[in-house]
């Protein structure tokens, strides 16, 4: 079972492993936006996607965020991006959550998600690759522990990663990832209505599935679509 979260330190915990470039750019506006009311920064991806895609990823410091979250980081982030203008041409914004094959950014990530299997690309090549696979262990101070799936014979299995010197590291989707995360949806769902108790007949939720709110900023106007 993951470990709790404590949300003060959540909410302030730096990612070590950030974007560049544009995206770097765009994220650099967001975080301090998003900080503000309530929610933490994942990811940044801009692509070539219906022209130009800015990808967002928030959630809230303790892992969750519903359709409601998405539509209200849009709302707030649409008119900043927009005034900073950090792209110079027409882009759709999508706002999302993390979904269950997830990024992971900090190191809290790291330690959640230990015993669950991992992909990770480094941005500095360590015995001469880069990227690797496997179960993920767990955190050495300031470094991963996994346990690989391509080992050779005689050849150790384990091995440790610097969080600060990838460039990407993500979930890989198994039943046992589908499993927990449909528990901790459960959960904060409860929690919510424990909190809330006029919205339960509303039927608001915490989903483990990706959601998201795609606001298009074509510099004249603003569309939302929801799922």
């Amino acid at each position: 079972m993951a470990p709790e979260i404590d949300t003060l330190q959540a909410k302030s915990e730096p990612r070590l492993i950030a974007e560049q470039g544009i995206a770097a750019r765009v994220a650099a506006i967001s975080e301090p936006v998003l900080g503000g009311i309530g929610y933490r920064l994942v990811r940044v991806k801009v692509s070539g996607l219906d022209g130009c895609t800015v990808q967002i990823m928030a959630e809230r410091p303790d892992g969750t965020m519903t359709v409601e979250d998405c539509e209200a980081v849009s709302r707030a982030l649409s008119p900043v991006l927009d005034v900073a203008d950090p792209i110079d041409r027409a882009y759709r914004l999508e706002v999302s959550s993390p979904g269950m094959d997830r990024p992971l950014v900090r190191r809290s990530d790291f330690e959640r998600f230990a015993g669950h299997r991992v992909k990770v690309e480094m941005a500095v090549a360590i015995d001469g690759r880069r990227r690797f696979r496997g179960l993920l262990l767990g955190v050495d101070e300031a470094a991963a522990r996994i346990r690989r799936d391509d080992a050779a014979p005689g050849e150790g299995d384990e091995v440790l990663l610097p969080i600060e010197e990838m460039a990407e590291a993500k979930l890989v989707l198994t039943e046992a990832l589908i499993a927990e995360s449909l528990r901790r949806g459960k959960a904060a769902e409860r929690a919510a209505r424990r909190q809330h108790p006029e919205n339960k007949a509303a039927g608001s939720q915490a989903r483990p599935n990706p959601v998201q709110s795609v606001p298009v900023d074509d510099r004249g106007g603003t569309e939302n679509e929801g799922e």
